[in-house]
């Protein structure tokens, strides 16, 4: 080589070096989130911790299902088993820009057909990742681990927030069932005195069909609640990574109670709690990072290689100082005829990633629009109770009147029957009301992206 043709293939490849050392281009997330929230707390009441929010519902049957949830979960399991997949993967992100060694050793023959050779040979590529194919490789890498670190810690919110729903719902079965015990002895001694005074000519025909079709539906409820526990104790066994549910469920001692808290949580605490924001943030990455290779393949792919060669000659078994042949050298792959759909691609791909910047408006948006329905749940269902303690109390002191005409003969146990009735169904729908208050709790901490962070949680974030 000239010495003209060897300053010109140095300088050229030096150009190639600086003109790939381009910076990384990552877009800007769109992060605006109100200030606060619409609906507001108790300013005096203590917080609740955010990866520990069910321990304020202060029931340690139910602390111990979650510890065992976490642990024992399958969905965690497989998700945890994922993440770890992926950081194996990225922990090794640079491979393909590391220099390669191939060696082979094959018998050939000569164009004339007289002599058979041993070819032996050592071949060393190294693509160097210029114009942000380096780096882009690495974002890429790391989107997909922070995807299935949050895609983890997603799973790990939605187990603990089942858990205590179905722990409501079991709950809630079991005390409809006692008051529904209850309602089958008014409505059976309802019933027995509807027919005494239809055949004593005092009641009607309707008076006893009524009675009849409230005791079908009081055993029809019934029946229905007991098919709700039975469901709600099976989805609590699944969660927990067990086959059957446990006989110590059958009697939970007190329904769960909300306690007067302060939210301290902000909007803006969604883009680091919620794993849905997480995930979309992850889609953009790797979106940019996508487009950054397809930016990257528009321009010359630059590589080092060298080989060496060496040929023995076994015909006749002997060697020559022509025998091997080293070479070193820049190899330069120009897109050309290619290139328009290197082009095409580069932008389908930045058509992607503002479709993942719209998906990530999308995850804050959705966040804070659960938040904000949770916290209304509370509110209005607060009031709910209010309405339904109010009915409860008057249809106490209703029956308690009743009581009294009763026992001055003004009033029969029929009448008083139907009152205690009345009460059953108000104190139904409380336990319900005071049910559905609870599940806007675990909404409320569901959609904040409450749960126990991983113990070997990383910040994989680029």
């Amino acid at each position: 080589m000239s010495y003209f043709a060897t300053r010109f293939s140095v300088s050229a490849a030096l150009s190639l070096l600086l003109a790939g050392c381009v910076t990384l281009n990552t877009p800007e997330l769109p992060t605006d989130t109100p200030s606060s929230w619409s609906e507001t707390t108790s300013k005096t009441a203590p917080a609740i911790a955010l990866r520990s929010w069910w321990q304020s519902l202060q029931d340690p049957t139910l602390n111990t299902l979650i510890e065992e949830a976490l642990t024992a979960n399958l969905d965690i399991a497989q998700a945890a088993k994922r993440l770890e997949s992926e950081r194996l993967l990225a922990g090794r992100w640079q491979a393909p820009y590391l220099p390669s060694i191939t060696a082979g050793v094959r018998p050939t023959q000569d164009v004339a057909a007289t002599d058979m050779y041993y070819h032996a040979s050592l071949d060393m590529m190294w693509e160097l990742g210029l114009f942000g194919a380096l780096d882009n490789s690495k974002l890429s890498a790391g989107a997909r681990t922070l995807q299935a670190q949050a895609t983890e810690q997603g799973i790990r919110v939605m187990v603990v927030a089942d858990v205590v729903h179905h722990y409501l719902d079991l709950g809630l079965s079991q005390q409809q069932q006692k008051l529904l015990h209850t309602q089958l002895a008014v409505d059976e001694e309802a019933l027995a005195l509807a027919l005494t005074r239809q055949r004593a000519h005092v009641g009607n025909p309707e008076e006893s069909t009524q009675a009849q079709v409230r005791l079908a539906q009081t055993r029809a409820t019934l029946a229905m609640e007991r098919e709700a526990a039975s469901r709600s104790a099976r989805a609590l066994a699944v969660l927990l990574g067990r086959d059957q549910p446990d006989a110590a469920w059958s009697t939970i001692q007190r329904p769960l109670q909300v306690p007067v808290f302060s939210l301290e949580e902000l909007p803006a605490d969604l883009l680091r709690t919620r794993p849905d924001i997480h995930i979309a943030e992850a889609a953009v990455l790797q979106a940019a990072a996508q487009v950054g290779l397809a930016h990257a393949a528009l321009y010359p792919r630059l590589s080092l290689g060298g080989s060496f060669l060496y040929a023995y000659n076994t015909t006749q078994n002997m060697r020559t100082s022509t025998d091997s042949s080293p070479s070193v050298g820049i190899y330069l792959d120009i897109p050309l005829w290619d290139w328009g759909i290197r082009r095409t691609r580069m932008e389908a791909n930045e058509e992607l990633l503002d479709a993942a910047l719209l998906g990530y408006r999308k995850a804050v948006l959705d966040g804070v629009s659960e938040v904000e329905n949770a916290l209304s749940g509370l509110t209005h269902q607060k009031e709910r109770i209010n309405a339904l303690q109010s009915s409860e109390q008057a249809l106490q002191q209703q029956q308690q009147s009743q009581r009294t005409l009763q026992s001055l003969g003004l009033s029969s146990r029929y009448d008083q029957l139907l009152q205690q009735r009345a009460l059953l169904d108000t104190q139904s729908e409380l336990l319900r009301a005071q049910a559905s208050h609870t599940l806007s709790f675990i909404a409320l901490y569901k959609a904040l992206g409450g749960a126990p962070l991983p113990e070997a949680a990383k910040d994989v974030t680029p």
